[in-house]
């Protein structure tokens, strides 16, 4: 197959890092990549939500499959002008890319559903939100509705917090939410309109500082899987959350196609959906890919032209931790054009690869491009070695701008310290 992948990120190079090493994968091209998505796919510079341009491009490279892998383009309706043109896609239209593209349009899903999620409250002016707040006990969330590269969300404490969050966000449709309590976890579901199929489990890290403290980020880490996540409770989340989901986007004449991220709070009633999006997280996409076994581009294939129920995902049973090189700045503005050097003396630790997030070329040189810049990913057959062989790696990283947290995974530490201390 000729493959053609939209994105430029950290996930993105995943991607193509796997799909490259796919026996049915032909010609990888990239728009519009990123210099670590060059080592293994052509790079074409162009908008990848420009519907026109990438439709031209599928064409002019004979394109058997297009992976989309950032939600804007999704959200943009570039699924559908590919599908509208022959091309089989792996990505939802902009009708079902609205779980990801409005909060609101969610939340109203699972009430009509009956799908476990958090009591809600959707307004459109800051008036009407500061008016809602009466309705909720501290802390509480508020989430504006549209895309927001995983920032838009305030966990508040106390009601100053939630009132400022509110002054700060102004008029716009937003969702007020009931606060969840438990340990979140991610699914990631394969759907192909009518069947989902569970592919992985992660945890990532939102906030910037260790011991999750500071403002909301993209991600600063993450690994899969993720062991809190039972079979038991990946089970109940497909058939209470997932499923219903999949059945009502159906019979609404709008199905899914694509990959299905289901955000889950495990509270002691069960798992709860926090929210959806409609592509692999980032940077729980550079966690999975390392344990994704077999034909993966085979599989996207058989996802976007609705054959997944005659394949089975295979995942390998090592666990994999990635850690979030970000730039001095982020998540504000984040320090630009910091060189990097020794990936190569990191990728010689065993089962890592370090992938670009948010990277550029400059006279012959690697430089930062971005607030999240690389994200270091090692695969072990335990979680602890995987960590130490991440932190290894990322030691030998030589970017003066970068910073990174020293506690990704803790969660998973302390439980692996306790059961060692019962036995």
């Amino acid at each position: 197959m000729n493959i053609l992948l939209l994105g430029s990120g950290g996930r993105e190079d995943a991607l193509a890092w796997r799909l490259r090493q796919s026996p049915s994968c032909n010609k990888l091209i990239a728009a519009p990549g990123n210099p670590g998505i060059a080592r293994w796919a052509e790079c074409v510079d162009i908008d990848p939500c420009d519907s026109a341009a990438v439709t031209d491009l599928a064409r002019d490279h004979a394109i058997d499959l297009v992976v989309i892998g950032p939600e804007a383009p999704l959200v943009a309706g570039v699924g559908d002008a590919l599908r509208s043109s022959g091309f089989a896609v792996f990505g939802p239209n902009a009708e079902a890319a609205r779980l990801e593209g409005s909060k609101g349009f969610t939340k109203d899903l699972c009430a009509a559903n009956a799908i476990p999620t958090a009591g809600y409250v959707r307004v459109d002016t800051a008036a009407a939100a500061h008016a809602a707040l009466d309705e909720f006990s501290v802390p509480l969330v508020i989430k504006a509705d549209g895309l927001a590269a995983g920032k838009g969300v305030t966990v508040a404490m106390t009601r100053e917090e939630a009132t400022g969050a509110i002054d700060a966000a102004g008029d716009g449709p937003m969702v007020i939410e009931e606060f969840l309590q438990g340990e979140e976890a991610s699914l990631f579901a394969l759907v192909d309109g009518e069947t989902a199929v569970p592919l992985a489990s992660a945890q990532d890290h939102k906030r910037v500082g260790e011991g999750d403290t500071g403002p909301n980020t993209g991600g600063m880490g993450a690994y899969s899987p993720a062991p809190v996540l039972t079979p038991a409770l990946e089970q109940r989340a497909m058939d209470e959350i997932v499923r219903p989901t999949v059945r009502a986007l159906a019979d609404a004449g709008t199905p899914f196609s694509g990959v299905l991220y289901a955000g889950l709070m495990l509270t002691s009633e069960g798992p709860k959906l926090i929210e959806y999006n409609v592509r692999f997280g980032d940077p729980e996409c550079e966690a999975i890919m390392p344990r994704i076994e077999g034909d993966l581009a085979e599989l996207l294939h058989a996802v976007a032209t609705g054959r997944l129920a005659s394949l089975q995902p295979a995942l390998s049973p090592n666990h994999a931790v990635t850690v979030i090189l970000a730039a001095r700045g982020y998540p504000g503005t984040p320090a630009s054009g910091g060189l990097i050097r020794e990936i190569e003396a990191a990728e010689q630790v065993p089962g890592v690869t370090v992938f670009h997030a948010g990277t550029a070329s400059a006279d012959g040189q690697l430089i930062a491009k971005g607030g999240r810049v690389l994200a270091v990913t090692a695969t072990a057959e335990t979680f602890a070695n995987a960590r130490a062989r991440a932190y290894r790696a990322i030691d030998q990283i030589d970017f003066a701008d970068g910073f990174h947290r020293r506690d990704i995974g803790w969660r998973e530490v302390q439980r692996n310290e306790s059961a060692m201390a019962d036995e």
